[in-house]
């Protein structure tokens, strides 16, 4: 059974930095990409946010989040994670991760991001 645990999240000032984690098992993590999604509250559908490769060698970003999110993983751990820095209110809403490039795959419970102005 694939599972995906999404944490890290929390509220924070516009300008603060969090860094989320996904701890995924039930597939073979190494050999899947990756992606983090987010919603915005009152707002219907996952927003895509960035993508890794299996490999962590390439990556991808929307471009309301590059330059100020960065995203990694630790195959070994089968963990990965999102590094959010110089946030702002726009960025708030849970946030998901998802087995895949895109956003339909198999995704967890969310953890969710407030930041305040």
């Amino acid at each position: 059974e694939v599972q995906l645990v999404e944490s890290g999240g929390g509220l924070v000032q516009s300008g603060g930095s969090l860094r989320l984690s996904c701890a995924a098992s039930g597939f073979s993590f190494g050999t899947t990409a990756m992606t983090w999604g987010r919603q915005a509250p009152g707002k219907a559908g996952i927003e895509w946010v960035s993508w890794i490769y299996s490999d962590g060698r390439q990556t991808d970003y929307a471009d309301a989040v590059k330059g100020r999110f960065t995203t990694s993983r630790d195959n070994a751990k089968n963990t990965l994670y999102l590094q959010l820095n110089n946030l702002t209110t726009e960025d708030t809403g849970l946030y998901y991760c998802l087995r895949g490039l895109n956003v339909f795959g198999s995704r967890g419970q969310g953890t969710q991001v407030a930041v305040s102005s």
